[in-house]
């Protein structure tokens, strides 16, 4: 299977922060000491590492993580984890990720369902794991599309986060934890792009793994939808916190790490 790619190219990084920042093209050139039109030909997909460098700490962004995206040298090293596995989707005009963890006595967990939970199916009966729940980071559509068929399927129970309630799903504050077989997962706040977001952090694996949903993907983080200024700080506190080797699993783009994203995404790293 071919590598996911990035979820987000340079210019839609510097178009979040601004939408979050609430900054104009014209408001971005003053600040950063650039022409209008470099900041509006930037946003737009024009690389120009120079101006990047300069509009990046108006915006809050590493400049060195910017030009690392900007100029293509950040690639995510692959990542591999026995009881880890991913699906990814297509959704309209994207791909979508869910993601199945299980211990070594096959008991399984379903991190959302994607667009499509066929492949999370075939591996289960090929595996012959038992599915014991469905834990959902949020509930935006690309993400819970499936979760109907998955718990016919299995007869697991599903679980959403209480500030984003659904039917067939049993709400729960976050900070709760769960145990399943020999894994232990206990669930975090990382709201701001949706309004109840769950970051899952798995335990009972060779490392441990976080499910972040749309908080955070490799090289940049999901749109402040909700609250830019929240997105970035739960994600910081709840999310970049944990320890380096932790393994991260967006809900779109490649796996990666938190060591990895300190220093390569332009969100979290400081220079």
């Amino acid at each position: 299977m071919n590598p996911i790619p990035l979820e987000d190219f340079f210019n839609d990084i510097v178009g979040k922060a601004m939408r979050g920042l609430k900054l104009s093209d014209s408001e971005v050139a003053t600040t950063a000491g650039v022409d209008t039109a470099a900041v509006q030909s930037l946003r737009e997909g024009a690389w120009n590492a120079d101006t990047a460098r300069k509009v990046a700490p108006v915006l809050g962004l590493g400049a060195a993580a910017l030009v690392g995206l900007g100029e293509k040298t950040y690639h995510p090293a692959p990542i591999s984890l026995n009881g880890l596995a991913q699906f990814n989707t297509p959704y309209e005009d994207m791909t979508v990720n869910s993601y199945l963890a299980w211990d070594a006595n096959g008991t399984a967990v379903a991190f959302d369902t994607g667009a499509d939970c066929t492949s999370m199916l075939d591996l289960l009966a090929e595996k012959k794991l038992r599915l014991a729940a469905i834990l959902l980071t949020h509930t935006h559509g690309d993400h819970i599309l499936e979760l109907d068929r998955l718990r016919e399927k299995t007869g697991a129970p599903a679980f959403v986060g209480n500030r984003e309630p659904i039917d067939g799903a049993e709400s729960f504050a976050a900070g709760r934890a769960f145990s399943f077989g020999g894994l232990d997962i206990g669930s975090r706040l990382t709201w701001g792009h949706s309004p109840g977001g769950i970051t899952f952090v798995v335990r009972g694996l060779a490392r441990p793994v976080a499910v972040v949903g749309d908080a955070v993907f490799a090289g940049s983080m999901g749109g402040g939808g909700i609250s830019y200024e929240a997105a970035l700080s739960t994600n910081r506190a709840e999310i970049m916190t944990l320890v380096d080797a932790t393994i991260l699993c967006p809900g779109h783009g490649p796996l990666t790490t938190v060591g990895e994203q300190r220093i390569h995404n332009p969100f979290f790293a400081s220079v």
